[in-house]
């Protein structure tokens, strides 16, 4: 059985406005968690990483392997409406978050489908949850907020109108993101900012 649970995301209605996304919580499924959280890569320092950059266990490599799957592609595809066959995907991870990150923005042009999953424990702060937006510069204009609770998933498409950020949060807050994007230059080149990013932080901390 798949780590995550493709027929509940299939089951789930799309929102349409202001821009077409969906919010499945247990998205990753309970019975596989505790492994997934065993196999989970060290992420210390603050920003995203990207998925080659990084060491970790069999279970989470199994949960890579299903969300960049043909059978979760063809589920997002449909529920899209947009032909993925021929897109990249390009997978990055976060495992702690800054005071100045969350401010309002939206994906690069070259990110199709934004999916966001999270694998935090029940989250209690008030802060961190990310907030769907109605405008640019109103973090209260929220058409849904989402608790980064372990195992939900969010995806939206990305469009010029697609807002979001959240209340600044200093502390771990895990979230993998996965995006299908246009081309494999668009991987290559944000792969190695990344990199770059990371190195640099990582000189920072020592």
């Amino acid at each position: 059985m798949l780590p995550i649970d493709i027929e509940t995301f299939r089951a789930t209605p799309l929102v349409s406005e202001p821009f077409p996304y969906l919010i499945v919580p247990g998205f990753v499924r309970a019975e596989a968690m505790e492994e997934i959280q065993r196999a989970f890569p060290d992420v210390p320092l603050p920003g995203s990483f990207p998925l080659p950059s990084l060491h970790y266990g069999a279970a989470f490599a199994a949960l890579m392997d299903a969300i960049r799957g043909e059978d979760f592609t063809d589920a997002v595809a449909e529920k899209f409406a947009i032909d993925l066959s021929a897109r990249p995907t390009m997978v990055t991870v976060r495992g702690t978050s800054r005071a100045e990150d969350g401010q309002i923005h939206t994906d690069s042009t070259t990110k199709l489908i934004t999916v966001l999953i999270y694998m935090n424990g029940k989250w209690e702060s008030p802060k961190g949850r990310l907030r769907l937006l109605r405008s640019p510069d109103d973090l209260g204009a929220v058409v849904a907020e989402v608790p980064p609770d372990e195992g939900t998933l969010l995806i939206f498409r990305n469009q010029p109108n697609a807002w979001h950020g959240f209340e600044p949060f200093e502390g771990p807050r895990r979230v993998i993101q996965l995006n299908w994007v246009t081309d494999q230059g668009v991987v290559r080149r944000e792969q190695t900012r990344h990199r770059v990013s990371a190195f640099f932080k990582r000189l920072r901390r020592a």
